[in-house]
């Protein structure tokens, strides 16, 4: 949520006096209402006019996604319940999509935007963004694994992966830390090692962390410092 002044104010079209003149005036509409009051907070996609014509149609939108097991990620795949799935009806008809994808098994932090400059950023091979996952195989994870992850596994297409983290838990599961996105890489990984992975959940990507406060299927738009730490992506 965010005052209705700043909102105007941050399409670059208005300084922040013309915004409050503007929404004073009643020339400014929240969803088809009017609204006089500046100080009014209003959701993130809430669609806003001024006389009339949307403002901001393009502005970036950056949701943090609490992904479940059973959801693909995808926009559109037939017979299947997927990640858009998971948002109101008022995200729908927006471009968002999910910056990079998890297993449909997989949990965890997923963002959804419509900015595709950012998420070519942090999905670009150079780019070498962190992705950490809580992991937890059919097996026993020792520091054997810890330093062939960090030698880089072959995997059994001949693929020799990036040298990677893992970091052994008290619980018996560990976190992985890959600087790539190949296809079940971390799946895969674990399985040239003899240890098949039975739960996977993304813990975080790049700078953003998973909001443990969010229950499995909810969401959340970012939080400015949030979208500041992808911005710099």
């Amino acid at each position: 949520m965010e005052r209705l002044d700043k909102r105007l104010s941050a399409t670059g079209r208005w300084s922040r006096k013309e915004a409050r003149e503007l929404i004073r005036a009643g020339r400014v509409s929240v969803s088809g209402q009017p609204c006089r009051i500046p100080e009014t907070k209003v959701g993130e996609e809430a669609p806003v006019t001024v006389d009339g014509a949307p403002i901001g149609a393009d502005r970036p939108i950056y949701l943090m996604l609490h992904k479940p097991a059973g959801v693909v990620s995808s926009t559109d795949e037939p017979g299947e319940r997927t990640v858009l799935d998971l948002l109101g009806p008022e995200h729908q008809g927006l471009g968002l999509f999910p910056a990079g994808r998890l297993d449909k098994d997989t949990e965890g932090l997923l963002l959804l935007t419509n900015d595709g400059p950012l998420a070519h950023r942090l999905l670009a091979p150079k780019s070498h963004v962190d992705k950490v996952y809580y992991v937890e195989v059919d097996g026993v994870l020792d520091q054997d694994d810890v330093h062939a992850i960090r030698e880089g596994v072959t995997l059994a297409d001949g693929y020799t992966c990036l040298p990677g983290d893992l970091e052994l838990l008290p619980d018996g599961g560990a976190h992985i830390t890959i600087h790539e996105g190949r296809y079940h890489q971390v799946k895969r990984m674990l399985a040239c090692r003899g240890k098949p992975v039975t739960y996977l959940k993304r813990v975080r990507f790049g700078p953003l962390e998973l909001d443990e406060g969010l229950p499995k299927g909810a969401w959340r738009p970012l939080s400015e410092a949030e979208e500041a730490l992808i911005s710099r992506q």
